[in-house]
């Protein structure tokens, strides 16, 4: 597999779990990202990956539908036959709080690079990983994929997935789209059904965090970050008067009057799920990031939880804790590839023969391992 816009791995995580429980493992061939301290997050869990920092649009460089470029075909030669691309672009422009320039973002052009990796590398599946709102961009950045990816043999679905019907137990929706290469579609397999709605029961805070909630620990993930004097004196409120949501008198003056962001200043709630994490999640003027029953925001160690990742995943090569908190909070969590990969191996995607790499249609010998 090859992850592209990394991070720290969130989505080579679930791919690598999946493949663990079918009796598989994962040979990452290339794992990229432009920040230093995600890729050695990374690298200390995937030991044997390999790892680049630098930007991904310098390594797939060439337009849709070009030929490829000097260091497409190097990299192709690198990473060889490939079963797997996944991809996470960063997704700022698109965010919901960014209001004023979302939709026309320059951003946003590099979900386009992740359809430009697959015509390059040619993999079985690609899986992109998105916010909702990148359907909305400007230069129709889905459809032109969905349109690339089409014309390179690939049978694509998208849509929206609640990631708390896949087992993450927060309120976080994302958008995926998933191309797999029409060879590997038999007449049994509709790929549509790859995106449908998770069953079970919604996962709850106390679920993901409950035996943290007493945790003797100076681990520095494990420590919340100093909430200021005025901050501490509103949890206490919330949890002497039993509210969730802070009253406006009790805000700061520029979070008073009329808005809709009810959530900043809030308590979780141990018996439902967690909001969506980001990296303010140690910052109670950033959401609803105040414990249930403690005058705290939330840990590391918890947000990290919260995001899916399990206690063996280590986040000791962050530096900074503000390195620390982007980190977890951009992570994708890993229950999304899991379940996108454990589908795909049922379906048995993984498991037809390929077609020669040396007669691709793009001709030449630049995909050869």
């Amino acid at each position: 597999m090859v992850d592209l816009f990394a991070g720290c791995g969130g989505l080579t995580l679930g791919a690598a779990e999946a493949a663990n429980g079918n009796g598989l493992a994962v040979d990452v061939r290339l794992a990229v990202d432009f920040e230093d301290a995600a890729i050695r997050v990374f690298k200390a869990n995937f030991p044997s990956a390999k790892t680049q920092v630098a930007a991904v649009e310098a390594l797939f460089d060439g337009d849709l539908g070009a030929e490829l470029s000097s260091p497409e075909r190097g990299v192709a030669r690198s990473v060889g036959d490939l079963d797997l691309l996944v991809g996470g672009p960063p997704c700022q422009g698109h965010s919901s709080l960014n209001n004023h320039t979302r939709r026309a973002d320059p951003k946003n052009r590099f979900y386009l690079r992740m359809a430009r990796a697959a015509e390059v590398l040619r993999p079985r599946v690609v899986i992109i990983e998105n916010v909702p709102a990148v359907v909305h961009d400007s230069e129709g950045v889905v459809d032109r994929a969905t349109a690339a990816l089409t014309a390179s043999g690939y049978a694509v679905t998208n849509s929206v997935v609640e990631l708390v019907h896949l087992g993450v137990p927060q309120k976080r929706r994302r958008h995926v789209l998933v191309g797999v290469r029409a060879e590997h579609v038999s007449d049994e397999f509709d790929v549509a059904t790859l995106l449908r709605a998770g069953t079970g029961r919604a996962r709850t805070l106390r679920w993901a965090i409950g035996d943290l909630e007493q945790h003797d620990s100076t681990a520095w993930t494990d420590l919340p970050s100093r909430a200021s004097d005025e901050n501490l004196a509103r949890m206490r409120w919330l949890i002497e008067n039993r509210k969730y949501d802070l009253p406006n008198s009790l805000r700061p003056r520029c979070h008073q009057g009329e808005h809709s962001y009810v959530s900043m200043y809030g308590r979780l709630k141990w018996h439902e799920p967690a909001q969506t994490i980001t990296s303010g999640y140690g910052s109670l003027g950033q959401g609803r990031f105040m414990h249930p029953s403690l005058c705290r925001t939330l840990t590391p160690h918890e947000a990290a939880r919260i995001q899916g990742f399990p206690d063996y995943f280590t986040f000791d090569s962050a530096v900074t804790r503000t390195e620390l908190a982007v980190i977890i909070g951009n992570a994708v969590p890993p229950a999304l590839a899991a379940t996108l990969v454990r589908r795909l191996i049922a379906a048995q995607v993984f498991a037809t023969p390929g077609p020669d790499p040396l007669q691709s249609e793009s001709g030449g010998d630049e995909f050869a391992p």
